[in-house]
């Protein structure tokens, strides 16, 4: 199964450490494969690393792909986790 959301960074800082760590952490939890995509560069969703090279500044669209069998659980998770500032305000 494979399911998308698509996001926008709402926090202020955009996705900078923190951020990135808490959503590998999120990602990590779910048995899925999740990529996050910005413009045309795709990064794996589990590595905090690879969402800092996104350089996702505020206001920036991401999209979120999970596959595997808790695709869409995982998907709509995700993108709430987001929307919710990665779980920090709006830091």
């Amino acid at each position: 199964m494979i399911a998308e959301r698509r996001v926008t960074i709402r926090n202020e800082k955009g996705l900078h450490v923190r951020p990135a760590a808490a959503f590998a952490q999120a990602a990590g939890k779910f048995s899925s494969r999740i990529s996050v995509c910005k413009d045309s560069r795709i990064v794996n969703g589990k590595s905090s690393i690879e969402l800092l090279m996104l350089a996702a500044e505020p206001g920036a669209s991401l999209m979120i792909r999970a596959e595997g069998d808790d695709a869409e659980t995982a998907a709509a998770s995700l993108a709430k986790f987001v929307e919710d500032h990665f779980g920090m305000g709006d830091e």
